[in-house]
């Protein structure tokens, strides 16, 4: 099967139950093809968890989900070593973030100790614990959820954690007919009790090395890195976009062509998704602010700003 056939497949499963959001699973789709964690940040009650349930059982991938809470402990979520007295040794105890996919359910709720735990698992995809490192296996994402308008019993996200999600989601609420079907739909059933599985872990990383061998020009590699220089000398952001940020900009256009079914990148493919890569990652200015301007408007204006490469 090919691969945009086989993505298509597993966005049409998770919409069996979420209703409406198709852009937004896609989006997501894109983050994991290209191998990166994704932050859903958005309102209550919108279906984030239940999203990454059903990319979860579509995928047949394991999955675990860690509330976070003030009190939460790194070790809560990375293991902990427990003195065996019968083998009078250390035996190390996995934590939950051993799974495939990982929901850090309001991520933004627990200390800087414990999101600094997240931190090394995210980045080097391993859990060091006294002189061992454990390996985690693969395909691994995280996908943390944050909501965007309490701030009371939060701890923000620091940039360095930030720029560790190769985007940000927002679902958003659904349309008025579309929240009718919802309700039409969940009045007697449980739709993710009848999700079946559409594709494997296998399936995954196959796409995952697919996308890494879709063609990038040289043109377009200039265009990704006048876009990062521009975020780093506007006036209305105080910190621009990291070279980190320009790889993921890189390997989110490779996924997006990949899904489109070409095997090269075109300039379209860095401005749809230069919003989902670089909002959450720049910091805006008090004369941003005092203009009504935020991260989105002032990315949007750059892309306007910057000649667009023609790509043969």
């Amino acid at each position: 099967m090919e691969s945009e056939q086989i993505i298509k497949n597993i966005v049409y499963n998770i919409e069996k139950v979420i209703i409406g959001k198709r852009y937004e699973v896609f989006n997501i789709m894109k983050g994991i093809i290209a191998d990166g964690h994704i932050l859903i940040e958005d309102v209550p009650g919108v279906g984030k968890t239940t999203l990454v349930k059903a990319l979860a059982k579509s995928l047949n991938l394991s999955y675990s989900r860690i509330q976070f809470t003030p009190d939460l402990l790194p070790s809560d979520i990375t293991g902990i070593s427990i003195y065996n007295q019968g083998a009078m040794e250390f035996e190390f105890r996995k934590g939950p973030v051993f799974a495939n996919i990982v929901l850090a359910d309001e991520i933004n709720r627990t200390s800087p100790k414990t999101q600094s735990a997240l931190l090394e698992v995210m980045e080097e995809k391993q859990v060091s614990e006294g002189n061992n490192t454990y390996k985690l296996n693969k395909p691994f994402f995280v996908l943390a959820t944050q909501n965007p308008i309490e701030s009371e019993g939060t701890f923000v996200l620091p940039e360095a954690q930030l720029d560790r999600f190769l985007i940000k989601v927002k679902i958003g609420y659904p349309e008025k007919k579309e929240e009718a079907n919802i309700l039409k739909r969940y009045r007697n059933s449980e739709p993710l009790n009848e999700l079946t599985c559409i594709a494997d872990a296998n399936d995954i990383l196959e796409l995952q090395k697919k996308a890494r061998k879709v063609h990038v020009s040289d043109e377009i590699n200039e265009y990704i890195a006048s876009i990062a220089d521009a975020t780093r000398n506007n006036k209305y952001l105080v910190l621009g976009s990291s070279t980190r940020a320009s790889l993921a900009l890189l390997r989110i256009a490779q996924a997006s062509a990949l899904i489109n079914g070409r095997d090269y990148v075109i300039p379209e493919d860095i401005r749809e998704n230069a919003l989902l890569v670089l909002s959450h990652r720049v910091v805006v200015s008090a004369l941003a602010r005092a203009n009504n301007f935020d991260s989105e408007s002032v990315i949007l204006d750059i892309l306007k700003t910057v000649s667009v490469p023609k790509v043969k």
